[in-house]
């Protein structure tokens, strides 16, 4: 009877454990990160009488969580890749509502292209020329306005990127303390306790939703946690942050970096919010700050040098109308030499959108692109002979040692620089510079246009001895060859068609600025002029591939944020069909150890009558 009694609190005490456990799951049931736990009993020994054995009650031999490691792993490297394309999404429409929002640069250049063509239709109407002003005002304004909210955006990246690696360090650290809390608990206790496993695992999942993460999980119940190419966060009980360091070339740019080793680790970043950031920042942000900068240069470059073609109303040539910042060059922190490169644009039409480093290994320069690839330059780097490639002429330094390099970006703050040179509107240069008169008894075909050379205002007389020779103010015969321009006197004049022996052409200082537009008409062609990219790309043009790039990187990351979306969802459904608490059927299990809890007690109910009727009888 005395085994009896026992058998019957056993199987008490197992249905009180069951109890509390099945309890424990309900009061948890909205808990983020909790595993369902269960349960485990096993038959106690029983007790041999003579020839057999009785049974002697019921062992509880563990209470552990419903937990599948390759569900779990899989619902983190979910949430990594969510979580970075939630951010990307996120950053790409920010970046769009930009482009697209009040300060429309397509609208701004409409405008202004349309204030030179009225000018065009009326030269030497003051209040035209004011209105083009105007115009040209709000044209830089918007330049402006898109360049200050890019910086804004990018000033806003860099503060959530030190967010991020603090959020990093955070759970970093609270993972290396519980993976000593476990351990010592299954010293002592022999199992791991699953409370705490759970809340290990719940901060894997946020960590992972801020970089992409490899768990490593270890025979002593601890894990060790890497990101990038094998940067430890975790091992054992130690924790390893990361910190934010500014960049060699640009302190106002901050860059990843391993806390202890200060190794940038920018570039190796992926998955989690940090991935995107760094991602958005190298592969969006910049090029489209690059894109627009380019767009202004090539502005400011196609109409001055066509501006620079003409005359204002008061005669004189017409001198710069914007001015715009030239490529930046940056010397590295690192740099042991004195002296930095002088950078400027020699070839616009060959600027390629990409950033350069230049590095001198002692004797020999080299450059590279902004994916690493070597670019072949031409010249020697001296100011007579500067180094030329991607349309860039770069002077080194003479005072450069071995180990220095710089920085070169031909147009990424561009923008911002975007001014409008004139003010006085009588200066705007809408006349011809030189007007051509036909010789009288001219019997070719050629018909005649002239441009300036950089020389002052000259006229001059071209006499053709022959279909192929020509003479200037009666000098020296010269060759001439169909299709190229004659030049003289600061001049150029281009002929079409063919000339014939005796056919002359007299240039003179245009006399008439005060109502000539021709210069005013080549000022509205600059709209469709082909400026960029090997000269097939205009302004308009530049600017429609900005919102190009930048749109398609935005559609790209929907794409990606709804395919990402559904993965974790998945992953998440399935790693709870294992882990996660049913209420239906933890309602079952709660009715089930109830009934085995009253049974029990029935069983130590009984045993206790028996043993007073035993007392009883012996008594009597």
């Amino acid at each position: 009877m005395v085994d009896m009694l026992n058998t019957g609190v056993s199987g008490l005490l197992a249905a009180q454990v069951g109890l509390s456990t099945v309890g424990h799951n309900v009061a948890n049931v909205n808990t983020n990160g909790y595993s369902r736990q269960q349960v485990s009993f096993g038959t106690a020994l029983p007790q041999g009488v003579g020839g057999y054995f009785i049974g002697s009650g019921v062992n509880t031999v563990a209470v552990q969580r419903a937990y599948s490691q390759f569900l779990n792993t899989s619902l983190w490297s979910a949430t990594s890749s969510s979580s970075r394309a939630d951010t990307m999404a996120g950053l790409t429409g920010q970046i769009n509502n930009q482009l697209s929002g009040s300060s429309n640069l397509q609208t701004s250049l409409d405008s202004f292209f349309g204030a030179v063509n009225d000018t065009a239709n009326a030269p030497s109407d003051t209040a035209s020329r004011q209105v083009l002003l105007a115009r040209a005002g709000g044209l830089v304004s918007t330049f402006q306005s898109l360049s200050g909210q890019f910086n804004q955006l990018s000033s806003q990246v860099q503060q959530q990127i030190g967010d991020a690696v603090n959020s990093i360090n955070s759970y970093s650290d609270s993972i290396a303390k519980l993976n000593g809390l476990i351990r010592s608990s299954v010293a002592t206790g022999g199992t791991p306790p699953s409370d705490l496993l759970d809340k290990r695992d719940a901060l894997v999942k946020d960590l992972a939703a801020q970089v992409g993460i490899t768990v490593v999980p270890q025979n002593d119940n601890t894990i060790n946690v890497f990101v990038g190419n094998g940067q430890a966060l975790v091992s054992d009980t130690q924790s390893y942050p990361l910190a934010t360091a500014p960049n060699v070339y640009d302190a106002t740019r901050q860059e990843v970096v391993g806390a202890a080793s200060g190794s940038v680790l920018s570039g190796r970043i992926s998955g989690g919010a940090l991935g995107a950031l760094m991602d958005f920042r190298s592969s969006v942000l910049d090029p489209a700050q690059t894109q627009l900068g380019r767009t202004a240069q090539a502005l400011a470059s196609a109409f001055n040098a066509q501006h620079m073609q003409g005359v204002d109303l008061n005669g004189d040539v017409g001198g710069q109308f914007f001015s715009v910042a030239g490529p930046t060059a940056q010397a590295a922190s690192s740099n042991n030499g004195t002296g930095n490169v002088d950078a400027s644009i020699s070839d616009i039409s060959k600027l390629t959108g990409a950033d350069y480093t230049l590095s001198y290994a002692g004797g020999a320069w080299s450059l590279r692109d902004t994916n690493g690839n070597n670019v072949a330059m031409g010249g020697t780097g001296t100011a007579a002979d500067p180094f030329t490639a991607g349309g860039l002429s770069m002077v080194v330094p003479a005072g450069a040692v071995a180990g220095d390099s710089f920085r070169i970006q031909p147009s990424r703050n561009a923008a911002a620089s975007l001014a409008v040179v004139i003010t006085n509107p009588d200066k705007v240069a809408a006349a011809a510079p030189l007007a051509i008169k036909n010789g009288i008894n001219n019997t070719g075909t050629a018909t005649a246009s002239a441009s300036l050379d950089g020389g002052a205002l000259s006229g001059g007389v071209v006499q053709f001895t022959s279909a192929t020779t020509y003479t200037v103010d009666g000098g020296a015969v010269q060759t001439y060859t169909p299709g190229q321009p004659i030049n003289a006197n600061g001049w150029n004049l281009q002929l079409s068609g063919t000339p014939q022996n005796g056919d002359s052409f007299t240039l003179t200082p245009n006399s008439n600025a005060q109502g000539d537009n021709t210069n005013a008409l080549m000022l509205g062609k600059v709209a469709n002029l082909g400026v960029l990219n090997g000269g097939v790309t205009s302004v308009g043009g530049a600017y429609s591939q900005l919102v190009g790039q930048v749109g398609s990187a935005g559609a790209v990351a929907n794409d990606e944020k709804t395919t990402q979306t559904a993965v974790y969802n998945q992953a998440y459904g399935s790693q709870q069909s294992v882990s996660g608490v049913n209420l239906d059927e933890e309602a079952a299990n709660l009715v089930r150890f109830q009934q085995a809890y009253q049974a029990s007690a029935q069983v130590i109910t009984t045993a206790n009558s028996m043993f007073t009727a035993l007392l009883s009888a012996v008594q009597g």
